[in-house]
């Protein structure tokens, strides 16, 4: 299964942040909803204001995707998940495999979000 199967679109970055369940750790944060798929998505997150040099920004996503290829059998099935770096931190692949499925746990004992109306 090609791994950009496994990505999440625009309109799905929309959905899950209007619905999903949020949770944060020192500095990752993740949303996360059910997708009714068989397989779970991940979305990435790297704000420039957090790190100003595309080489970072890009180790960082590799590190996230990394860290939910190795973790995707310790989490649930049909979620999709997004993954936001909310601070300058220097990750470490082993500190990321230990706190994703911890924090996607977290995430979906939380009562689930009511969508908010468009303010349009």
């Amino acid at each position: 299964m090609p791994l950009a199967r496994h990505r999440l679109q625009r309109s799905d970055f929309e959905r899950v942040y209007k619905r999903g369940r949020r949770t944060q750790g020192p500095a990752l944060a993740v949303v996360v909803l059910e997708n009714e798929l068989d397989r779970s998505r991940v979305g990435l997150s790297v704000a420039k204001r957090h790190y100003k040099l595309a080489v970072d920004r890009n180790r960082v996503r590799r590190l996230f995707r990394e860290a939910f290829r190795l973790t995707r059998a310790e989490l649930p099935v049909g979620i999709d998940v997004v993954l936001i770096a909310t601070a300058p931190a220097r990750f470490v692949l082993a500190e990321l495999l230990l706190e994703l499925p911890a924090l996607v746990a977290r995430a979906l004992k939380k009562k689930p979000r009511e969508p908010r109306p468009d303010a349009r």
